[in-house]
């Protein structure tokens, strides 16, 4: 039988570091945050306090105090964990929109278009708790999407779906628009104004999530900062820095 844990050890698990892992069609971070910025990212995503609950805020609405909550692509929010961990789980787009999350949540209630409330946290906790090797991460999340994604109900338009399978197979390799909306037969203004639709974002933002997948797969990786940011496309740090930034509400030092 095992024995109980004391309360400092609690304690020192929420005080471990941030881990990242950047899988094929979603993303996982789960670390101690403070206060993002307003932001809005290229993916929908589930964010789960991990032993709390925590402040979030969207667009210019009024804050909420939530144990979870469902943003959907191109929202503008922020939050303010006060330190304490987060789990935040993206969904890339060819994997389904924020309605694969539904089934995680309780006692929800839409607020400006995102779900607010609470929800299954057990997984993320486990992540950042265990730290489990990578294989046996991949199993553990793509488990869990399996089961949320059942209840999907609209597929990504046949093309878009096609358009971002190149995409994300390119990594650093620069893919313009006009390659991509020749390959699918749209003309660029046409394909622009469906990746919109279809993703929730316009293609040049998706195109910068991507090369800040392939950056912050890396970092985790091992790799510096300035290393991650070359082999993604980016200029160079400071570039990097700006995009991610701009994507999480916060600088790379606060989750790398």
């Amino acid at each position: 039988m095992t024995a109980p844990r004391r309360l400092n050890e609690h304690a020192a698990e929420r005080t471990r570091g941030s881990l990242w892992h950047v899988d094929a069609g979603w993303s996982v971070f789960a670390g101690p945050l403070a206060h993002n910025a307003p932001h809005a990212h290229s993916t929908a995503v589930y964010l789960a306090g991990l032993y709390d609950t925590f402040r979030l805020r969207i667009g210019n609405g009024a804050w909420h105090t939530c144990r979870a909550a469902v943003i959907r692509a191109g929202t503008t929010y922020e939050f303010d964990v006060s330190g304490a961990p987060l789990g935040v789980l993206y969904l890339e787009p060819s994997m389904g929109r924020a309605e694969v999350f539904a089934p995680l949540m309780r006692n929800a209630e839409e607020v400006d278009g995102a779900l607010v409330g609470s929800g299954d946290v057990a997984l993320m906790r486990n992540l950042f708790e265990q730290r489990p090797a990578s294989d046996e991460l991949h199993d553990m999340t793509a488990d869990a999407l399996a089961f949320a994604r059942r209840h999907a109900t609209r597929a990504l338009e046949p093309r878009i779906s096609h358009a971002l399978g190149l995409l994300q197979n390119a990594h650093s390799e620069p893919v313009s628009v006009e390659q991509l909306a020749r390959t699918v037969g749209l003309s660029v203004s046409r394909f622009q104004h469906l990746f919109t639709a279809e993703v929730g974002v316009p293609f040049r933002r998706y195109r910068t999530w991507q090369r800040l997948r392939t950056a912050i797969r890396d970092a985790a990786g091992g790799a510096t900062l300035t290393q991650a940011a070359h082999a993604a496309g980016f200029a160079d740090q400071a570039h990097f820095s700006r995009a991610f930034r701009t994507a999480f509400g916060a600088p790379p030092s606060r989750g790398l």
